[in-house]
């Protein structure tokens, strides 16, 4: 469970992403890294928000080092967060 909460209602359908092969429901077309932060599945808070520090840096759709920051959550994305 996260500690942080939204302040908004979400009205963007959710769609089904996996993250380290653990299926997540996001709402479709949300900011990745805030949608994972939101849904408590990653630890560390988002630090610049803008791509420039790299620490929301994870594996999508195998490809590694993409930035969960400058990604919309999409339905299938398969996530990594191991090297």
């Amino acid at each position: 469970m996260s500690t942080f909460t939204r302040t908004t209602a979400v009205t963007a359908p959710l769609v089904t992403v996996t993250l380290n092969g653990t299926a997540l429901d996001l709402p479709e077309g949300a900011n990745l890294a805030a949608a994972l932060l939101a849904a408590g599945a990653v630890p560390q808070a988002l630090f610049c928000r803008i791509g420039i520090c790299q620490l929301c840096a994870l594996s999508i759709d195998g490809q590694g080092g993409r930035r969960a920051c400058r990604t919309f959550v999409r339905a299938g994305l398969a996530l990594e967060t191991r090297p």
